[in-house]
């Protein structure tokens, strides 16, 4: 396993400053041939896709998903608007690509960036697919993203408990996809910008091998961002590592300026 890093950056803002520091960190696991994830972690956005189809598909659909939003991180603004376009290339250059000729090809996409451009700043958390945003605050985790998944729809609809969901058959089926034959309007949700706040942003194969409760507990044993992302890979990969896994974790301190 890879050596992860510790990552900083200070962002003043009006009468107080923001101090982040995150780490990532992406693994093939232990029963996959290629890693089909793809991580974006650079200040404002924070982001994890998670590809999908035969052969190289998902590989370049979660690749050119990053690659895109990546230069939206280069040229700035981050903002909704912007991403959305940033995702209608992307698409675009998966249609184009000649590996990536399986109708199932595509890529999720979550993840959250602040938002400084407004009078009070504030996380925005998106999302298309199964990947996920947990938020740790005040000693409680909370997935904040919803799953774009069948078993989820199962789950809102009353026809299945989370504890059938976890062996489902369909299990992997997702209901929406960076791809081409689907909307790239992700699901948004704003927060506040607090003291203490740690974010984890996961592809499944993450959620696959911990419970919320395991990822609870690495992040309250581990206060520094890159040995929490190492121990939950090392023990995602030690629960079977059944499929690719990535892991970002972001950490904010706000105090006086």
């Amino acid at each position: 396993m890879p050596e992860v890093t510790t990552h900083t950056r200070t962002v003043p803002l009006g009468e107080t400053v923001l101090e982040l520091s995150w780490a990532a960190s992406t693994e093939v696991g232990r029963r996959r041939e290629v890693n089909q994830d793809a991580v974006l972690a650079d200040y404002p956005l924070f982001v994890v896709a998670d590809g999908m189809g035969g052969h190289l598909g998902g590989e370049i659909a979660s690749a050119s998903t990053v690659e895109r939003l990546r230069a939206v991180v280069a040229t700035g603004p981050v903002s909704t608007k912007n991403i959305e376009k940033a995702l209608s290339r992307a698409v675009k250059d998966i249609v184009a690509h000649p590996e990536t000729t399986d109708e199932g090809t595509g890529t999720t996409l979550t993840g959250v960036y602040l938002e400084t451009q407004t009078d009070e700043p504030h996380w925005v958390t998106l999302n298309i697919g199964d990947s996920r945003v947990y938020l740790l605050r005040d000693g409680e985790i909370v997935q904040v993203t919803t799953d774009h998944s069948v078993v989820q729809e199962l789950i809102a609809a009353g026809r299945l408990s989370p504890e059938e969901a976890e062996n489902h058959p369909y299990g992997n089926v997702i209901t929406r996809a960076v791809g081409p034959s689907d909307s790239v309007k992700p699901d948004y949700l704003r927060l506040d910008v607090l003291d203490g706040d740690r974010f984890v942003i996961c592809s499944d194969g993450l959620t696959k091998e911990l419970t919320d409760f395991g990822i609870r507990h690495f992040l309250e044993a581990n206060a520094n961002p890159a040995a929490a992302v190492e121990a939950m890979m090392a023990a995602a990969l030690e629960n079977g590592g059944r499929d690719n896994i990535s892991i970002v974790v972001l950490d904010v301190i706000r105090r006086s300026a």
